[in-house]
């Protein structure tokens, strides 16, 4: 089985982005599923039932969230009209929509995917995000045995124990949040996949996806401004792991990381990766 995760869509530049390259990263990997971290596609900040179906319509087979997920107000009363889509499970309980499911694509075993938000540095009042997925996993038990969990967290140390944690239990632990991809793709000696972070899908002339502009002016005067999403060039950040459908472990993890030019720019491949998945392990 082969897995696609996009890390962070932000934004319709990042949909655009994703629509465009897709497509063809479906046919290159041979994908069996793409799981998409969608917490910051509706205008940067959240997301939208509608965006919710076009990143659908787009091959996501499974959209997962984070912080951002009550951000619009539009999405809880629908979260239930997509079984797909996945909020993060350490939520009080009385929130809505789940934190675990089991996506199933044409021939392809069944995927597990669970969704948990780190604690460390967090403004909201969470259940314990180890053992919510420790649950999770319980109930997922015998429906699937690939399992991908995002593990969308600001503390690099709350992720790398969540890897640790769920060595040789789950197919891949994928961290998401912080927008920067970083580079310790790897499979660890229980065979489960691990990078602390996917990375940002959307602009990069940018601050993490946002009108850098706007931000410079924050932390300059210290006063409240409104992000706006960039214009401008796009990159596309995730990972492909490749899972044995027998066992659960993962073979192997690549990070994939390319930037489109900047308009005029005579030197593109001197900015970025020429090829994605240049890093596999």
């Amino acid at each position: 089985m082969r897995i696609l995760f996009v890390g962070d869509v932000v934004g319709k530049p990042g949909r655009r982005i994703l629509a465009e390259h897709l497509p063809a990263l479906r046919r290159e990997h041979a994908l069996d599923y793409v799981v998409v971290n969608g917490e910051n596609a509706a205008g940067g900040v959240g997301l939208t039932p509608a965006v919710a179906r076009e990143l659908q319509e787009l091959g996501a087979d499974a959209i997962t969230l984070g912080n951002h997920t009550w951000d619009k107000r539009e999405l809880a009363p629908a979260m239930d009209a997509f079984p797909a889509l996945l909020r993060p499970l350490n939520y009080p309980p009385g929130a809505p929509g789940r934190g675990a499911g089991v996506v199933r694509r044409g021939q392809a075993a069944p995927l597990g995917v669970v969704n948990a938000l780190g604690r460390v540095f967090a403004t909201a009042q969470l259940d314990c995000p180890f053992r919510g997925v420790e649950q999770a996993l319980e109930e997922l038990a015998g429906r699937a045995r690939a399992v991908l969990v995002d593990f969308h967290a600001e503390a690099t140390s709350e992720k790398v124990a969540m890897g640790w944690f769920l060595d040789g239990r789950v197919s891949a632990v994928i961290g998401t949040h912080t927008h920067v991809q970083t580079a310790d793709a790897m499979v660890l000696p229980g065979g489960t996949a691990y990078l602390t972070d996917a990375g940002m899908t959307g602009p990069w002339v940018s601050d993490l996806g946002m009108e850098r502009g706007r931000i410079i002016e924050r932390f300059l005067t210290q006063m409240p401004v409104r992000f706006e999403v960039a214009p401008g060039p796009c990159q596309f950040n995730g990972a492909v792991i490749d899972v044995d459908d027998e066992t659960g472990r993962a073979r192997s993890i690549a990070a994939l990381a390319w930037r489109e030019p900047l308009p005029g720019d005579a030197d593109p491949a001197a900015r970025a990766p020429a090829e994605p998945g240049a890093r596999a392990h």
